[in-house]
């Protein structure tokens, strides 16, 4: 549908723009006429641009006259395309807000952590074409308008002619996507990935450091064991998204730390001062996602009869550091003695 101005590039709108929605928007406002909504918190440190880096790509200044920003939702109403990449516990509110506002032939995509998003908001939004996707990395916003990329990979989602103009656009903005038909996969191979997010919040360590020590990552091969009990109870095996077999990963993270290091080098090569969206989340005040990852093995374990003791435990732990003075500084050895515990 042409634009009224002339513009025939692509309009897409970013519901939920922190360090995920504004990196990826940022990336697609080369390429796309772009609008971030987001909170006053985040574009108030907007108003010189964004410059984005990391990703094993040359730092780029995305200039303010290239994207729209508000705080209102109403300008989805003009969006090809809308990325919702707010936190978990947000979605149904967001999709509630999108509702009654979207072209009837606006593509909608769940850029976000946990299972069921897309599910939550193709509820708010019947008749809307709903694809789900992943970010596979970490972004970290490490000063106002300034976005990091700190580990690898390429975005996955829906595949299909609705996703193509989506896929279009993150390929020419240099951003590798992967249409896939086995997103559900996807996810839970993803969640599996996600379980460190709270390991590495209550290490207080940087990712690299932090996947270095063999007690945090026995802390993550039991976490991931529970999970992938659940999983074979709800009949999903995960996808595999890198070098080794989802069911494997737990044995390779109990290696001893130079075995480790040499089998996969891959896990490591991340910034050496990355860390994961909950460490980001603790540390500025925010509530993390721990519901929808370990809380989600947690209820997965449940309702087939299954126990998930070791993630409950975490999701306590995160839950604590969540309140003013909670600890938010485990050792390996720590953590570990404190998630075995009956």
């Amino acid at each position: 549908m042409p634009h009224p101005t002339g513009d025939q590039r692509p309009r897409i709108a970013v519901f939920g723009a922190g360090s995920i929605g504004c990196y990826l928007g940022g990336h697609l406002a080369q390429h796309a006429n772009v609008t971030l909504i987001g909170r006053p918190s985040v574009l108030d440190g907007l108003h010189e641009g964004i410059t984005l880096s990391g990703g094993g790509r040359p730092a780029v200044h995305v200039p303010r006259n290239r994207l729209t920003l508000t705080t209102d939702p109403d300008p989805v109403a003009d969006a090809d395309c809308v990325l919702v990449t707010v936190k978990s516990a947000a979605t149904v509110s967001a999709g509630r807000e999108l509702a009654g506002r979207l072209r009837p032939d606006a593509v909608v995509v769940s850029f976000q952590n946990g299972l069921h998003n897309a599910r939550l908001l193709r509820d708010e939004l019947p008749g809307t074409t709903l694809l789900a996707g992943m970010v596979p990395y970490n972004v970290a916003r490490t000063a106002p308008g300034t976005f990091h990329q700190g580990t690898g990979g390429a975005l996955m989602l829906d595949g299909g002619p609705a996703a193509a103009p989506l896929v279009a656009a993150l390929t020419a903005a240099g951003l590798p996507v992967e249409p896939r038909h086995d997103m559900r996969q996807v996810q839970h191979a993803k969640l599996l990935m996600n379980l460190n997010n709270a390991v590495n919040a209550l290490s207080g360590l940087p990712l690299r450091e932090q996947l270095g020590a063999r007690p945090y990552r026995t802390c993550l091969a039991l976490c991931q064991e529970e999970a992938l009990a659940a999983f074979a109870a709800q009949g999903v095996r995960p996808a595999r998204l890198g070098p080794v077999p989802a069911r494997l990963t737990p044995r390779i993270l109990r290696l001893p730390d130079a075995l480790f290091r040499r089998i996969a080098a891959a896990s490591l090569q991340v910034d050496a001062h990355a860390r994961s969206s909950m460490w980001d989340d603790l540390e500025h005040g925010r509530a993390t996602e721990i519901s929808s990852l370990q809380g989600e093995v947690v209820a997965m374990a449940e309702r087939h009869g299954l126990t998930a003791p070791v993630n409950a435990r975490l999701m306590s732990l995160v839950h604590e550091a969540e309140r003013p003075g909670g600890r938010r500084s485990w050792s390996g050895p720590e953590l570990l003695h404190a998630l075995r515990q009956p």
